[in-house]
């Protein structure tokens, strides 16, 4: 099993510190890593904005959003500050959203993804994204405000003890975000206790093609930096099943050494993790949307 060396609140506050840090001060996610940890680009960012706002340059956050799945009309469509480069995927895209639908946002951030599902179920639906960083729900709102967005709202809270009502969500996003929990299992249990039947998840996230030695696990860095969390293949479709789900699918996502390479380029950790693409159905409602099945290995070859 795929543990960690560190307690779950010190794991917790790393995330909290870090991530506010991205926020409030406007430092990316590699100015915050340690010099040798993982971060969202292996090369030196540019200053961040006077504005407090990570600089378009740092990374080319741009750039690192087309990498992970995001289009220029994507890029254009969310209020100025919500991308802040940050993820490993485009979730959204994978959950092929409706008009009308309720998206909960796992881990929401600035608010990118949420913009992007707030307009893609329209004004008939909503969006909720969940955070446990005050900062970001913070500037996520201010977002939200900034762009005249009235179908999303930000909620603080951990994503294992989730602020929604049972059986009140259609679709849950989420944008490498669970890979930083200490343990998945109550993360995949709240997903599903708050799913309609029928709802879906369609997760991008870190999953581990074995296991990670101790000096990765036991780095806060590499840990924050969303590579030293990431869980075992096989046990993240364990934790899903245990969890209720149906139709589960983990496969790597097409570009998956690029985008981890675009994060720690030194120590080859594209051999031993990878940028997942995760589906699941909670059972019952209408079926005729489920994705199709993939438990395998081959899913992540």
């Amino acid at each position: 099993m795929n543990t960690t060396t560190h307690d779950p609140e010190t794991l917790r506050e790393e995330v909290r510190r870090r991530y506010g840090s991205i926020a409030k001060d406007g430092v990316s996610l590699a100015e915050s890593a340690d010099p040798q940890g993982g971060g969202c680009c292996s090369a030196a960012p540019a200053p961040a904005a006077s504005s407090g706002q990570v600089s378009s340059a740092c990374c080319g956050v741009a750039a690192q959003a087309r990498t992970l799945g995001y289009s220029a009309d994507d890029l254009a469509a969310v209020p100025e500050g919500a991308n802040l480069g940050l993820g490993c995927g485009n979730p959204v895209a994978l959950a092929s959203l409706k008009p009308g639908q309720t998206v909960l946002d796992l881990g929401a951030g600035a608010g990118f993804d949420a913009f992007l599902a707030a307009g893609a179920v329209g004004p008939q639906g909503q969006v909720i994204g969940v955070d446990m960083t005050p900062e970001m729900v913070a500037k996520a709102r201010a977002n939200a405000k900034k762009g005249g967005r009235t179908n999303v709202e930000f909620r603080l809270g951990e994503i294992e003890a989730l602020p929604v009502a049972d059986a009140t969500i259609d679709v849950i996003i989420s944008n490498c975000v669970i890979n930083l929990c200490p343990d998945k299992r109550p993360v995949y249990r709240e997903a599903f206790r708050v799913l309609r039947p029928g709802g879906r998840i369609a997760v991008s996230d870190v999953v581990a093609r074995e296991e990670l030695s101790e000096d990765v696990k036991h780095d806060l860095a590499l840990h924050s930096g969303c590579l030293a969390g990431a869980t075992l293949h096989d046990e993240l479709i364990r934790i899903l099943q245990e969890a209720g789900f149906t139709d589960i699918a983990v496969r790597a996502k097409g570009n998956s050494d690029e985008v981890i390479t675009s994060w720690e380029s030194k120590r080859g950790f594209e051999s031993k993790v990878f940028a997942a693409e995760v589906t699941a159905t909670k059972p019952g409602g209408d079926k005729t949307d489920k994705p199709g099945a993939c438990c395998g290995p081959a899913c992540c070859s």
